[in-house]
């Protein structure tokens, strides 16, 4: 079984820095307006939703790829997290992480908007905040996950003030209740917050051209965005947040006299703790005055963050890796920063704009790409979970989606909002090892940073018992897991073993499951031997069956091809 689970490891790093086409719905890229077919459909839904299904495939076929993104783009918001999470405290008087994971589940697997809640997550690994921090609650962390939602499609320069004013990045970046400079010299601003807006959320660590590559200087060397000056400067801005209040003061600055809502509601500005002195950050500066303006700075700040030249393309390029592939190439780079940096009708940080152009790009679109040795992404742990609970109509016996963290080594390595550092799950220039295929090829592969046998083993492992038994906890009174599905269409297909394989390549593989993958799906189907009716051994016969499909299931979404996203 070592050797099972070490060959899986590798086997993902090949099939990632490898070719290897489809057997259907091959062909060249197909234009966004024209039809597009079966294969073409479940493609965009692997990208851009947390699963396809049979109805959303023919949906997208009935609209066409620009017809089902426009419509999605206007679903209006539905139930928040916080809504979630605020009738838990009221049932049970408190609420904690498990919470926060239920309502994220349930919104992930069963919400219509699939295009939206796919960006917020999205959006999640790169403004990040986590649980995992003790300062972090259930309450505040659903109110900011719903500002990730509300902005998916709205515009950057807002979604960039409300991630910077919500209490809970005050909290998780330190730079809630953030004093100014004193006389002596002897307190500092708290940088946190201002070195990470730059480095993780807007403009990176080196200047970019348009199209992602690195700018050069006369020397051929890579151009810093800042410097600790800069850093020193912007922290300056951020001098004077804190917890809000309906009646401000000094004490209520340093967290006394709590508001019941202050994890909930933007932070505000307390003069008496913002510096007023001379700013100078990113070519910008603020005069020193005598008179306290920080909404004022705290625009100008944000103004040149997001006015920034890198801000465009850096953060196009996170969206793609995010959505489509871990190394687009400068071009397809450029394609988005230059939507980013105008929609067409003269708006700059147009989100829906920007994710729209992410996949509708002809490298996102092109069926060409399966067999490119450098397009592709691996498919996250908890995205894998999700593929799984939609195609196979899995639903919650509670309603609630019971289902805790996922974040250990011997289960998925990650859970939502649940990073173990600022710095997201993996970091997007992670590049697997020199011995590797990828590492010799100098590709990235951000996901590929909690592969090991350890992980590789364990989700092959915790797969076989979802798959089998269903996933989350047991509900009060209940039997068996909250989560599950009978797979009752594929049980339709159990005696025709290439029919359920067919089922398998459309619904994980977009029709691009190879030949090879078959017929090894074909011959472990038909090792499960289904007895002869004899009248009086229908479970055993049942079981077969069940086992039948959850066979093919569990061996497609074990294999290299499916956790390697073409």
């Amino acid at each position: 079984m070592r050797k099972l689970f070490a060959a899986l490891a590798f086997g993902l790093l090949a099939a990632c820095g490898g070719g290897g086409g489809g057997s259907s719905g091959g062909g060249g890229g197909q234009s966004p307006q024209a039809p597009p077919t079966a294969p073409e459909a479940a493609r965009l839904l692997v990208q851009a939703t947390f699963g396809s299904t049979e109805a959303t495939i023919q949906q997208v076929q009935n609209q066409g790829i620009n017809g089902w993104l426009n419509g999605q783009i206007s679903v209006p918001l539905g139930t928040t997290h916080q809504a979630y999470v605020d009738a838990a405290i009221a049932a049970n008087g408190s609420a904690d992480a498990n919470n926060f994971y239920q309502t994220w589940w349930r919104a992930a697997i069963q919400n219509e908007d699939q295009l939206r809640q796919r960006t917020a997550f999205a959006l999640s690994q790169i403004f990040v905040i986590s649980i995992n921090d003790p300062t972090i609650d259930a309450r505040g962390l659903a109110s900011y996950y719903d500002i990730l939602n509300r902005d998916a499609f709205g515009n950057f320069r807002t979604l960039l003030e409300d991630v910077t004013l919500h209490p809970m990045m005050g909290r998780y970046l330190t730079f809630l209740a953030n004093q100014k400079e004193d006389a002596a010299g002897t307190r500092t601003p708290d940088e946190n917050y201002a070195r990470e807006v730059m480095q993780l959320m807007t403009i990176g660590l080196v200047e970019l051209n348009n199209d992602g590559t690195p700018r050069l200087n006369g020397s051929s060397q890579q151009i810093p965005t800042y410097t600790p000056a800069d850093i020193a400067g912007l922290a300056k801005v951020f001098t004077g947040l804190s917890w809000y209040h309906p009646s401000p003061t000094n004490n209520t600055f340093f967290g006394g006299s709590a508001n019941a809502d202050r994890n909930v509601t933007p932070m505000i500005f307390y003069p008496n703790f913002h510096s007023t002195s001379e700013k100078v950050f990113l070519g910008t500066t603020i005069a020193a005055s005598s008179t306290v303006d920080a909404a004022g700075d705290l625009r100008i700040a944000l103004d040149r963050l997001y006015n920034h030249p890198n801000t465009g393309p850096f953060i196009s390029q996170r969206l793609i890796q995010q959505f489509v592939t871990s190394n687009p190439s400068p071009a397809y780079v450029g394609r988005v920063a230059t939507v980013f940096n105008n929609n067409g009708s003269g708006v700059r940080g147009d989100m829906a704009a920007v994710v729209r152009a992410v996949l509708t790009d002809p490298e996102a679109r092109n069926m060409a790409a399966v067999s490119s040795v450098d397009f592709g992404k691996l498919r996250e742990p908890v995205i894998r979970v999700t593929n799984w609970a939609r195609a196979f109509a899995a639903t919650s016996q509670t309603g609630n989606y019971l289902i805790t963290s996922t974040s250990a080594n011997t289960s998925l390595s990650q859970s939502p909002m649940t990073s173990p550092s600022v710095f997201n799950f993996w970091r997007p220039g992670f590049t697997p090892p020199a011995t590797t295929q990828l590492g010799q090829r100098s590709l990235v592969a951000p996901e590929f940073q909690v592969i090991d046998e350890v992980t590789a083993a364990a989700y092959i492992n915790v797969m076989q018992d979802w798959i089998n038994n269903g996933i989350g906890q047991t509900p009060p009174g209940g039997a068996g897991r909250d989560v599950r599905t009978g797979y009752t269409a594929e049980l339709t297909l159990v005696d025709n073993p290439q029919g359920l394989v067919d089922r398998m390549n459309s619904l994980l593989f977009y029709g691009q499951m190879t030949s090879t993958l078959q017929a090894r799906l074909v011959t472990a189907i038909n090792a499960v031997t289904i007895p002869a009716a004899n009248g009086s051994n229908q479970a055993q016969i049942d079981a077969a069956r069940l086992n039948r499909a959850k066979t093919a299931v569990f061996m497609s979404m074990v294999s290299p091809e499916y956790l390697v996203q073409r």
